[in-house]
């Protein structure tokens, strides 16, 4: 690529049972490409100790630590309130590591957690983790799956943090205005590049340069034309291309402003070298 990007969403440690590629491979791969600088997302409090372990291993990571919706729902399934309760407060310690640029990925799943007690659940962990968000400085990445009214419900009942990402961004053009007004940066990973990704596209159109910031979510949501396989952080330039396609912008001036915008949007730059 014409100038170096980041790839504000990733999963190294999850091979998702397709890939053999380790994450210093994946490190590599990435720099090789312009891909410099990766922030690597916990989902649990394993995911999130090896994202924070991940970040003082290589200097062009950094993490972003959470319980994952989906995953909360079940932690009070399995264990009652205290499940949640416990986990959160791992959560919490390790947000304060100076390596911990985020709190995500937090939010709602309206598609796998479907009850109302497992999505009450949700609610009062996103809250929880806003609170963590605000209380140490740091990012807010937010999941959203078919939850939009009930995320910028939450959101405007706790108090937006100073910045907000929304990750791999699902909505439309209606949406986006909504999440903007939040002062969110909104994150356009390879679903852009599905051919029935139209809405999210026009989404994508109004959205100013300086709120847009892209990702893999790998090994997931490969771009075409490698729809199928696993994603890796190499492929964020099939992403890119597509994302300066849609805003009818040259290459160089889009990977400017995606690198840019991560930094603003994770507190600060952070090392480049692998």
């Amino acid at each position: 690529m014409p100038h170096p990007v980041v790839d504000t969403h990733c999963h190294l440690d999850v091979a998702d049972g397709r890939t053999e590629i380790s994450p210093a491979e994946a490190i590599e791969l990435a720099a090789g490409v312009g891909v410099t600088r990766i922030v690597q997302v916990g989902c649990d409090v394993e995911g999130s100790r090896w994202a924070v372990q991940a970040a003082h291993s290589w200097p062009n990571v950094v993490a972003s630590v959470a319980i994952h919706p989906n995953d909360a729902a079940r932690l009070v399934d399995r264990a009652g309130g205290d499940g949640l309760a416990a986990a959160l407060a791992e959560i919490e310690q390790l947000a304060a590591d100076e390596r911990v640029r985020g709190i995500g990925e937090t939010g709602l799943d309206h598609f796998r957690t479907r009850d109302a007690d497992g999505q009450a659940i949700q609610k009062r962990a996103f809250a929880a983790h806003i609170a963590l968000a605000k209380q140490y400085g740091k990012t807010l990445v937010i999941h959203d799956r078919d939850a939009h009214a009930d995320i910028l419900d939450v959101l405007d009942a706790e108090g937006a943090p100073e910045r907000i990402v929304m990750h791999c961004f699902s909505g439309d053009a209606d949406f986006a205005r909504a999440c903007l007004d939040r002062g969110g940066y909104l994150s356009f990973g390879g679903t852009v590049t599905f051919k029935n990704s139209t809405e999210l596209r026009e989404a994508l159109a109004i959205t100013p340069m300086d709120r847009i910031v892209t990702e893999t979510d790998a090994p997931y949501l490969t771009p075409e034309p490698y729809r199928g396989r696993p994603n890796a952080s190499y492929l964020i330039p099939y992403t890119a291309r597509r994302i300066a396609e849609v805003l009818d912008r040259d290459l160089e001036t889009v990977c400017r402003a995606l690198d840019d915008n991560a930094t603003a949007a994770f507190g600060g730059s952070w090392g480049e070298a692998i």
